[in-house]
Parts: structure tokens; sequence; C-alpha cells
């Protein structure tokens, strides 16, 4: 029974009408399809893939010998029924340089331990492989569309690991392909790869391997790095075909993989070559190689307002190797600063270019265990053709790596002289090159400046 309406007629007829207008379309509407039945949650997939991947998972110690207490953790995972299992040489590190003060260990999520035996290394690619006793156990494969760089941008994929030291986790994440400016191949990630995961597998929805964890960006968002399959397939061949790595000599061997690894690279540099910059009444060198990262900057707008206006630019190749916790290398950068006095005389601009060109020169600091210390060498350069480039004043450092003969980090660093009250100051800094790289990328770095008209 209807209630009575107390307002005016006329407003109780319209309610009327449009009463049974909506009664009429109702009646006349067809039936509405029955709703789709919710998509599995996230969560769901991801749950299926950590179980299935879970029993090939490792966590993976180093522990100081003579305490017997983990020293670093990290995260692996096993690729073969016989105990092969692959994970970062940044977590093994420690054993590798030095295996008498150290051993590995391993933990599987069932809570079995036990020890592990370093096969190989691919310092580059910042693997290793190691084995563990064992038969048929559950192991992982790697994605073929991984290993044939086919996997398409956008996959989901699942990066599991121990971050923290707090149990086995799993974090998805999307697959963006390689790094597009970078020289080293890595996969762009994105999803949170914490320390403690490095070395752990990032699988595909088919549980297959499609990288491994390595590194995140401090400075951004869920933006991380997976060395991809196919660097980590090859070194398994590699591992199953050779005889186990002799812990005596892992540091020929280290030794060996950064100098073909530096020749490669500086050898591509040099071919690269450079293009030229221009700074004021300068023309200054930076590098073509398309895995150099630029930024400029300026002090123009301080306040207060600077005494001297510098313009810098600095371009590096963003690549490094992890050699030890004390020491990366194979990071190569060019700088320059285009340097004018405001309100200095031209005795107070000489004072300030030479405490700036010191602080340019190679740092102070460094690993004492790693590294000798710089030894400098400092002259005046006198171009053949006054008219086409400037005379500079240019600072040669270098000091060598102890462990690894036939490396050195290398500092150039020059300063025109041929005006009083401006100026460029330029630095070339290479890490882990060979000298004779260091001296042939030094001469073209010094015959490439020069005067823009």
């Amino acid at each position: 029974m209807k209630e009575p309406c107390n307002a005016p007629r006329w407003i109780c007829l319209l309610a009327l009408a449009l009463g049974a207008a909506a009664a009429s379309a109702q009646e006349a509407a067809p039936a509405a399809p029955p709703a789709a039945p919710p998509a599995a949650p996230v969560s769901a997939a991801a749950e299926g893939i950590y179980a299935g991947t879970r029993p090939s998972l490792l966590q993976i110690r180093t522990l100081v010998e003579a305490a017997g207490r983990q020293s670093s953790i990290g995260s692996g995972f096993l690729v073969g029924a016989d105990g092969l299992a692959v994970t970062n040489y940044h977590v093994v590190s420690q054993y590798a340089l030095e295996p008498k003060t150290y051993r590995l260990e391993f933990a599987r999520p069932d809570g079995t331990q036990g020890a592990l035996t370093l096969l190989a290394i691919d310092v580059a690619n910042d693997l290793a492989v190691v084995r563990l006793e064992g038969a048929d156990l559950p192991h992982l494969q790697f994605d073929p569309g991984a290993l044939s760089g086919e996997l398409p941008r956008g996959e989901r994929v699942y990066a599991m690991g121990n971050p923290l030291d707090i149990g086995f986790t799993i974090v998805e994440g999307t697959y963006n392909g390689l790094v597009e400016r970078s020289y080293n191949e890595r996969v762009h990630f994105t999803g949170a790869i914490n320390p403690g995961m490095s070395g752990g597998p990032a699988v595909t929805a088919a549980g297959r391997v499609a990288g491994v964890n390595v590194a995140k960006r401090l400075d951004g968002e869920l933006v991380s790095f997976l060395v991809p399959a196919s660097k980590a397939a090859a070194l398994v061949e590699r591992a199953r075909a050779g005889a186990p790595l002799d812990p005596a000599q892992t540091r020929e061997e280290i030794d060996r993989q950064l100098l073909a690894w530096q020749e490669a690279f500086y050898r591509e540099l040099d071919e690269r070559g450079f293009r030229a910059t221009t700074f004021g009444p300068y023309r200054a060198p930076e590098s073509s190689a398309p895995w150099f990262n630029c930024w400029a900057r300026t002090n123009a707008e301080q306040t207060p307002r600077p005494r001297a206006q510098m313009d810098s630019s600095s371009c590096n190749s963003q690549s490094s190797l992890f050699v030890a916790e004390d020491i990366e290398s194979g990071r190569a950068e060019l700088t320059h600063a285009y340097v004018r006095s405001s309100d200095l005389n031209a005795f107070q601009f000489a004072a300030f270019l030479s405490q700036y060109y010191a602080s340019a020169s190679m740092s102070r600091s460094w690993s004492r265990k790693r590294l000798t210390q710089p030894e400098c060498h400092e002259e005046f350069v006198t171009p053949a053709d006054p008219a086409a480039a400037p005379v500079l004043r240019a600072v040669w450092c270098a000091r060598a790596y102890r462990d690894f003969a036939g490396l050195y980090d290398v500092a150039l660093t020059t300063v025109t002289q041929d005006r009083d009250r401006e100026a460029l100051v330029s630095r070339l800094a290479m890490q882990g090159v060979s000298y004779d790289n260091a001296l042939a990328l030094g001469r073209r770095f010094l015959g490439a400046v020069a005067w823009t008209k």
C-alpha cells in the first residue's frame, strides 16, 4: 500500500508520473549480463610462483672462519639438480679475495645448511657460480625469451631473496628491458630490491629466470637492476665445462678479467672519439659514447653574488665494477668548468683558480689497503699552434692497485693559462685502467682543448 502524498498536488502527480516511467523502462530493458568474476588478485599469482620457486632459493653467507659468524649475506638460486647455483660476485667477494679468512655457507628455506664451493666468477657482470653437495635438488630454468633478449617490456617479473636476513620473500615488479645508457648490460626492473636479495632470481609468471638481482638506485623510487639471464647462463656453462676455481688463484683471475674488461672499454671509448663542446672562448672534449651521461650546473644565481662565476659540466660512464667492499673500478669521467672573474683582480683570480684546480685533482681519500698513494707530475703544455689552442698547466696523477698488477686509477687535470680573468679547468678521471690506455686517452684529451676561433 502506497503512502499518502502530503506535498502540493502538482508535485504528487509529477512523482507518480516519474515512478510509472521508471517502472516501464525497467520492464522494457533487457536483463543485465551477470557480473564478471573478479580477477584474481596479484598476490594470489605471486603466492603460487613463490610456492613453486621457494625450494630452489638459497641464502648465501660469508663467515669469518676464526669466529664462525657471518660477515655478509646475500641470496642465490639453484640451476642444476647437482647443486650448481648462481649468485652475485659481490656476495662472495670477501671469500674470493681472502679465502684463508672467510668461508661460504648456504641456508635453504627448509632449514638445510652447508658449505659452498666457488666454481666460477664474472666480475664485469657481477656473477658467481657456486656448488653445494646434493643430488636431485629442485632447481630453476632460464626463460628462453630472456636468453634471446625477446622478453617484452611490461612483463610482470617476481624478484626473490632474503632481504636484511629477515626471511625469504617475493617482490612483484615490471621488466623494462635493458638500460639504454649503460656500457655493461643491465635490465631495468621496477621493483624493490633490498640488501640481502642480491644474487636471487627474478622470474617470470612461468617461474623461469629472467635475470639476477644485483642493485638498486638509492636516489630513485623502485629503480632496480638485474643482470640479464643470458650472462648467468653463459657463466653456468663455463662452470660446468671448466675446473673449479682455485682459491689461491682467484686474485689472478679477477686481475685477468679486469684487464680484459678495461681493454675493451677503453678501445671502444677511443673508437667513439670526442665531440667538441663550447665554453666561452674554449672548445672542450666530451665523449661521443652513448653511455656517457652529462649534467651541467652554474653558480650564476647564487646569493651573495659569487666573485667568480663557474659554468660546469660533468659526464661519466656510469659503469662501475664492484671489486671489494672498499673499492670499485671501471668508471670514466670528464668534467669542465668555465671560470671567469666577477670582481677579482688578476692576482686574486689566479689564487682562486689554484685552489679550485687543486680540489679538482685526484681525491685525497682512497683505500690504502687496495691502492698505493697517488703520485703526481706537473708541467706546462705548449701547443704547436698557439693560435689554435691555449697553453695548459697539466697535472697527471696515478695510483696503482696493490692486488691487481697492471691496473691504475688516473686523473689528468688541466687549466688554461692564456687569460688573466677567465679560464677552463678540465679533468679526465679513469678507474681501473692500464697505464698505456690512460696515456693514449690522456694525450687525445690534451689535444682536444682548443680555442673556438
